[in-house]
Formats: C-alpha cells, structure tokens, sequence
C-alpha cells in the first residue's frame, strides 16, 4: 500500500488494517519518548522485526513471562545459543503450571490464564527492549491524526493487557525491567533474581520475588566460611548488579561479624578481553594462603574461572564458594570437574516436582508446537538436525526423526529454578484468585472491577499470599517482598565413590547446620583445608598483627622471663617466678642453697675439720704441758686466745655452709670477722709488745709500759670488743634474717634461673665486717716489719712476720677472685668457697707458723723443752745495743761474732 503525508502531521504512514501493534508501523509519540527516556534507539526496535519473538498464550487474563532461552550473543549479536536448563526447562515450568492452574476447579473458577512469554538472552538491555510489549497496552495513544492512503481512519488491534509477569532471571536484567514495570504499575515476581538490591521497595516497589535474597545468601555463606574455620578469603564477583551485590553484601556482612579478612575482591567484566581470567587466576595466587573464593558469577565465568586455574596447573588449590547461580548445576563444571572438586554451593531450599518430571519428558515436536523455541532445544538436546524451511542442511550431523524421547535418548536433569517458576505462578494465580473473591462476589469470570485489573491492589493481594508451595513448603513475603531465606548446602564430591557428584551436607534456615562429617576434599581428605593468612602461633607466642590486615600476624615468641598474657600480649613474671616451659603462665622459681655434698662445700669442709682437729691438739698440748718452758715462754694467756681465734676461723667454713635461718646469719654476723679479730688482735699485741720493748731499751734501761701478761690481755680484749661493738651495733639496726636473691642466678635461660637463700649479707656488709680485722692484720704486718731486726733467738716477730706476709698473699688474691665472680650464676657457691679457704689458709698459717712447731719440741724434742736463764731488761737491753753494733762492724767490714741469748720468760 502506499503511503502518503498528512498535510496537519506530516507523519510516514503505511499500510491500514492487520499490522504493527502500534498501528500501521508508526512510531508514536508516546512509545518515542519511552524509548528516548529509556535510552533506547527507536531503529534498534524496528531492527527485531514487527513483532518481539514470543510465545502468546490465550486467556482471560495475560501474564507475562521472561526467560533466558538463549545465552547473550557476541558483539553485535543480541543472542547466542539455546540455554537448555535454565532457559527451556524454567520456561516450560511456567507452562506446566498455567496448565495446572487452569485445570484446577477451585483456583481461579471459569478463568482461564494465558501468558506473552518472552526471550531476554541473558542480556539486560535487550530484555528492556522486550518488556516494552507489556506496557503497550498501557500507553495513551493519540491516533486521530493517523489516516490510511483511502483517509480512513486505521483498525488498530487492541493491544493485549499483561497483569503482571513472572521473571526475570538475572538480577540485572530484573532491575532494568522493573524500572519499566514500575511506571506502570505492573507487578513484577521473580524466580531466580536474588540481588540485594532489589529489596529496596523507594525504588522497586512493585517487585517481589519467591527466591530469598543474596544478603541471606551472603549471609549463609559467611556462616559456612566461618565454620570451615577460614578468615582469609578472595572474592569473585560478575559485573553487574547479582555478582557485584552479591560481593557487596557478603563483604558487608563480614565486617560486621568480623573475624573475616578480604584477600582480593576481583570483578570478572562483561566482556573480558583474552587472557583475562588467567591474569584473575595470577592475581588470586598474589595472596595464596586465602585459597577460599567466594563466587557470585554466572556459569559461563564460572566456568572460565575453573578452565583459568586448571591451565595455571592450580587444580586441588582453590577452595571454591559457590552462589546459587552455580547451585548443584552440571554445566559450569563440565570437563572441570577436578578443578571445582570440594566446592561448596548453595541453592535456595527446592525439591524436584515430579508432574513436571512427567509433563517435560512427554514433550515432543508434535504436542509442544506452543514452543516456538522447542525445535532448537530438540536438536540441541539430541545433537541432530531438523528439516526446516530456508535453512540449510548440516551434513556433519543426523537428521532428528522426531521420535527420539527426553531423558531416554538424551541426559535430562530438572533445574534448580523449576520449582520457583512454578511457586512464582501461583502467587499470581493465588493473588488473582482473593483479588476475584473480594471485588467479584459470585461472579463466574471477570467482572468489571478486574477489568482491567488495577496493578497497585494486585500487588498488595500478592505480598498478602501464604501457601504451600510446588515442594510443600511455605510460599510467602516479607515487608520487602523477598522470600524467606532457605537453602541447601551443596558440596562437589569427586572422591565419594559411592555417589561422586553435588552432595547436600547441611541447611541453612537462618542459621547453619553443617555436617562436617560427610565433607570430602581433594583426594578424598575429609580435614578441612585452611585458608588463612596466617596460622595459630604456637603456644608462648604472641600476635604481632599486620598493620590494615586484622586477620594476618607475625608470630613472636615470648622470649627471656616473659610469658603469653594473651594472644597480643607478653608480659614478665614476677621477680621470684619464670615462665613455664611453653610460656603460657609464670611458675615459682626454684630456690637453693650450698649444699653439703657439694664440691664448692667438700673441700671448705675438708680444710676446717683438718684446722680444728690440728687446733684441738695444740690446745689440748699446751693444756697438758701448761707449765713447760717452751708454752710460758710462747706467753700463755696470749696463745690460748689466738688460738682460740684460730679455732673460731675454722668453725664459720660450717656456718657459711649451714641452710640460713635467723640464728645461723646471727652467729655468721658474729663469729666472721670475731674468729679473724681474736688472732689478730692477739698477734697485734705481741707484736706491739716485742717492737716496744727493743725500742725502749735503745733509748733507756727501764722497761715500757703494759708488758706485763695481764696488760696484754686487757689491750687484746679492748681490741676484739671494739669488734663485738659493732656487731652488737648491726643487730640492733638490722636484725639478721635470711632473703632469697633471686638476681644472683637469673641468667637469659630462665630454666636455668634459681633462687638463692642466703643470709642478709651484701658483699659491702661482709667486706665492712672483715674489715676491722683487715686493719689488725694489716698494723700487726707493720710491727712485724719492724722489729725484724732483733735477734731470731729472742722472740717470735720473725714467725709472727712470716705469719703476717703469707696471710697478707692469701688475702691479695682472696679480693680478685671473690670480686671477680660477682656477675657469674655460681657467685654464691664461688664466693662462699672462696671466703672459707682463704679464712682456712689464714688460719694454718698462723697455726703452722707459730704453735706447731712448738708442738713438735713439746712432743717428740721434750730435751729443748727446758727453763732458760733470766735475764734482766737491763741485760736485755745491753744485748739489743750489742747486737746493733755488732751489724754496723759488720757492714764496715770488721765484723765480729757474739751471742746474747736473753731470758724469754721476760
């Protein structure tokens, strides 16, 4: 027919009658502003042809239905292949059901349902463009300036009117239709969209869905993550709306409960350029201790993921989380399967319907010609060719008889979604059926309240529904419209030999049972794989965390006399305690002391018992022979002193040694430096004595004064007092008591760290109390220095000096040797041993040097034991000033020989 130009529009018209369902293929001004608000080309509908490939039901009210029975072609091509299971299998659903529904008596009486059912390709632009047949009927036309080529006015046909529609299936294209269905207030239900997103009714109001959501789909996945015992994990997402919120929500989610750390959260892009999934592949091996991923994507990036890690040679390493768009599905694993070995899925809770394992499996191209997609899935599904009309033969494969049989001929499995394409059907049907009770009272069809029926109060009949669904469960929504959060947890089991294949091991109703014991891993291992960032310290170490990573550390171990507090924390024991082996808490340090089988004390011992038995015999000799020459003349009161001194010197080697308590340090305070202080004392007074009386006869024949036995005891016992003062001193300002030093022995090893009881004496305080003594020592050296001269048969200086010069060595080197050790873990045992011997040495000294020699002329030389002549101090002095002579000649040479053997009881 011609067209012609209307002088008042100048609008393109074609031909009248049957055409377009806009009319005469006219683009109206209405429909035009759609598009351009919708960011749609006007040219890109007009390049589909007149009519939007579909399926039309007939019925008394329409609903529409969108499904992807094909994949999203390539660039340039809106639609690709058939997608057998979640394309024909869902939308045979929706045709199963609408049959169960309209040959049910008392849902929906004398009505009958009928359905536009359209193909979205998985791709959410074209399904926008689609969708646009269910608002048609919607939009006000003004077609009074339209006129045929004869000026009739045109037969527009009556554009069908869509209640409401089921779908769609990705979450993306779900948002995109259902910002055109809300502008029209055509309710929306949704079988498989499960983005967060959607729950948001300010701007998706007249949208619901019979799936739950992915923030409860997030959230059972958290749960499952953290029940593996994994907190370090990667997350894969597909761009767009169900992969990206989907991440979102399980990422959020995460936060909030804490204890779980996001290695890498990758987007896979809509349309990867080549080798991109290997570079996704290379990026998650940049933190490969997080070997769990968590996957929102779609079966096509599923599957290029696996195919990605499997040519990286990474099989066995990752641990996959699967979303519900893997759920139990075959098709992303196919030929991947030891790759995706382990994964675990999830799939809202389903049950297979068995009237529709019936209904499908009957299909044929003979009664299912209201399938304009069937032919394609029959030579899909069976591998062979149809004959039809202008297309041509492929001679690479068998020509289909048309009498093969589903599930006979070919692998038939029901999809996951089947089960809430159905369930989503009868929430229209069941909302239609209480909307027909309350607004047509006794009516046997559609009256004129529901015609047309209002979108606003169908939706609010829809969220009002509550039944049991196709798998006897509960069919209903919340404030949001979302269903209830039920799901199956699935695990991908190669090495169950029993069943190897998708195995459900627990459920998740708003929280987890998992059966850990039916888990299989690679290999068939049923220990949980890690994926952490790093592993439990040992016992005794602490977290060092990495800074922005709260769930990676350093482990450090707790090191010297520190012991784990807690997991990020050392702390030191107490001063008396070390920490336990494996440092998780302090013990009591041990304590010691000197022992009297050890060799620090054996030899001590061995050297007093021998002094005090050898002290004993010269005492109880000079007892017995009392009276003899050789004992007066040695000056009795004086040697029982000192060797009573000598005696005291011997005995503290066992009070150093002896376990300290409050009467062992007193008698240590008393009897250290009283022992040394008596000998001294004694040996001072001698020598004083003896330097006094040769000086005194060089000046003058009379005696000096306190020579006399009595006088030098006196002078000695003023000595030792001066000692017992300051003891007495001490006591009353200190008083003795032990302590345990627990510095001594603290080495960096603290097993080897001891306690050591000891009395209250410091090194300054033992040195302060010897020191008196030091000094007698010291003078009494002095005066045996000078009265060296005298004649050897005189007197006892030259013993007494020998005495004094040799214990002046041993107490050279005792002050090396005791200081010296002050920083060694055996100070006490070294120390101790060392002050013993050395008192012990000083002690034979004196006891070899002056009283055993005397002792061997008493016992076994008694002939030299004999009185002496008296000499006078007159005579006494004469002799000293001969004797001074006689060594003044002789160093001029003249040297002359005389002896004057004076009387020593003088």
């Amino acid at each position: 027919m011609a067209k012609i130009m209307t002088s008042q529009s100048h609008k393109s018209q074609s031909c009248c009658g049957f055409g377009p369902p806009f009319g005469c293929h006219v683009t109206t001004f209405p429909r035009l502003l759609l598009m351009l608000f919708l960011g749609l080309s006007p040219e890109t509908w007009a390049q589909q042809g007149t009519q939007p490939h579909s399926i039309k039901i007939e019925g008394d009210i329409t609903l529409g239905g969108l499904f992807p029975v094909h994949s999203r072609g390539p660039a340039g091509v809106p639609c690709g292949e058939i997608k057998r299971e979640k394309g024909i299998h869902r939308m045979e659903a929706m045709l199963y059901a609408l049959d169960q529904i309209n040959s049910d008596p008392d849902l929906l009486p004398n009505i009958t349902l009928g359905a536009r059912i359209l193909d979205t390709c998985s791709r959410d632009t074209y399904a926008l463009e689609q969708s646009l047949t269910f608002v048609q009927a919607l939009i006000q036309k003004d077609n009074s300036d339209v006129r045929c080529s004869n000026g009739e006015p045109p037969i527009i046909p009556k554009p069908e009117r869509v209640v409401g529609v089921i779908g769609a299936s990705g979450s993306s294209v779900s948002i995109m239709v259902a910002n055109v269905l809300r502008l029209f207030a055509i309710p929306q239900i949704s079988y498989a969209s499960t983005a967060p997103e959607l729950s948001d009714k300010s701007r998706y109001e007249f949208f619901s869905r019979v799936v739950p959501p992915d923030s409860y789909q997030a959230q059972a996945m958290v749960d499952i993550v953290k029940a593996m015992g994994w907190n370090y994990v990667s997350t894969l997402a597909s761009e767009g709306n169900y992969g990206e919120s989907g991440v979102d929500a399980f990422l959020q989610i995460s936060r909030e409960a804490g204890g779980l750390c996001i290695a890498q959260s990758i987007k896979i892009p809509r349309e990867p350029k080549p080798g991109g999934f290997d570079k996704i592949i290379k990026r998650l091996m940049e933190t490969s201790n997080a070997r769990g991923v968590i996957i929102f994507a779609n079966e096509d990036d599923i599957r290029r993921v696996l195919e990605a890690a499997k040519r990286a040679n990474l099989t066995g390493h990752f641990l996959f989380v699967g979303s519900d768009s893997w759920g139990a599905k075959s098709s992303p694993i196919l030929d991947q399967e030891d790759v995706a070995e382990g994964a675990v899925t999830i799939l809202p809770k389903r049950a297979s319907i068995d009237g529709f394992d019936n209904y499908f499996t009957s299909r044929s191209l003979e009664n299912n010609r209201r399938n304009i997609w069937f032919a394609e899935y029959w030579e899909d599904d069976f591998k062979c060719k149809l004959t039809r009309a202008g297309i041509k033969y492929d001679l690479g494969r068998r020509k289909c008889t048309g009498e093969e049989r589903i599930a006979q001929e070919s692998q038939y499995e029901q999809e996951g979604k089947v089960q809430f394409v159905i369930d989503a059907v009868y929430v229209m049907a069941h909302a239609l059926h209480s909307m027909h009770l309350d607004l047509c009272p006794g009516s046997m069809g559609v009256c004129e309240k529901m015609d047309p029926v209002e979108g606003s109060k169908l939706l609010q009949y829809i969220r009002s529904v509550n039944f049991n669904g196709s798998a006897g469960t509960g069919v209903m929504f919340n404030e949001n419209g979302d269903a209830p959060g039920r799901y199956d947890i699935f695990q991908f089991q190669l090495s169950n030999t029993t069943n190897p294949g998708y195995r459900c091991i627990g459920q998740w109703t708003n929280y987890l049972r998992l059966n850990a014991e039916e888990m299989q891993w690679s290999g068939g291992d049923s220990a949980v794989p890690d994926s952490v960032c790093s592993f439990p310290c040992e016992l005794g170490e602490r977290k060092k965390m990495v800074k922005g990573v709260p769930c990676c550390w350093h482990c450090e171990l707790c090191d010297g006399y520190q012991y784990q507090l807690d997991e990020l924390n050392c702390d030191m024991c107490p001063f008396d305690m070390r920490p336990m082996p494996n440092r998780t808490g302090c013990r009591s340090t041990p304590i010691i002391k000197l022992e009297w089988s050890s060799p620090w004390a054996i030899i001590p011992v061995f050297l007093a018992v021998l002094g005090i038995l050898a002290t004993s015999g010269c005492i109880i000799t000079f007892i017995r022979f009392n009276n003899s020459p050789i004992v007066r003349a040695s000056g009795r009161e004086l040697s029982y002193v000192l060797l009573t001194g000598i005696f005291l010197i011997y005995l503290i080697t066992f009070l150093m040694i002896a376990e300290p308590s409050a009467p062992v340090c007193a008698f240590r305070r008393l009897l250290l430096g009283l022992g040394m202080c008596i000998t001294y004392s004694a040996m001072l007074t001698k020598t004083n004595r003896i330097y006094r009386i040769f000086e005194q006869g060089k000046k003058a024949v009379t005696p000096p004064p306190f020579i006399s036995p009595a006088s030098q005891l006196i002078i000695t016992f003023i000595l030792i007092g001066v000692q017992l003062l300051g003891v007495f001193i001490w006591f009353g300002v200190v008083p003795p008591h032990t302590i345990i030093d627990y510095e001594e022995q603290h080495p960096p090893n603290p097993e080897f760290a001891r306690g050591v009881l000891k009395c209250d004496m410091s090194d300054l305080a033992l040195v302060l109390c010897l020191s008196y003594s030091i000094v007698l020592m010291v003078t009494c050296t002095v005066y045996a220095i000078k009265s060296r001269g005298v004649p050897e048969t005189f007197n006892e200086a030259k013993p007494i000096g020998f005495t004094m010069y040799t214990t002046c060595i041993v107490w050279l080197a005792f002050v090396p040797i005791f200081f010296g050790t002050a920083q060694s873990t055996e100070k006490m045992f070294i120390q101790t041993t060392t002050l013993t011997v050395s008192m012990s040495l000083s002690a034979t000294v004196s006891l070899g040097m002056l009283y055993i020699p005397k002792v061997y002329v008493i016992i076994f030389l008694p002939e030299q034991n004999v009185q002496k002549r008296k000499r006078s101090f007159k005579a006494v002095a004469s002799a000293v000033t001969t004797q001074l002579s006689q060594k003044e000649d002789k160093q001029n040479g003249e040297s002359k020989s005389s002896a004057i053997v004076p009387d020593r009881s003088q």
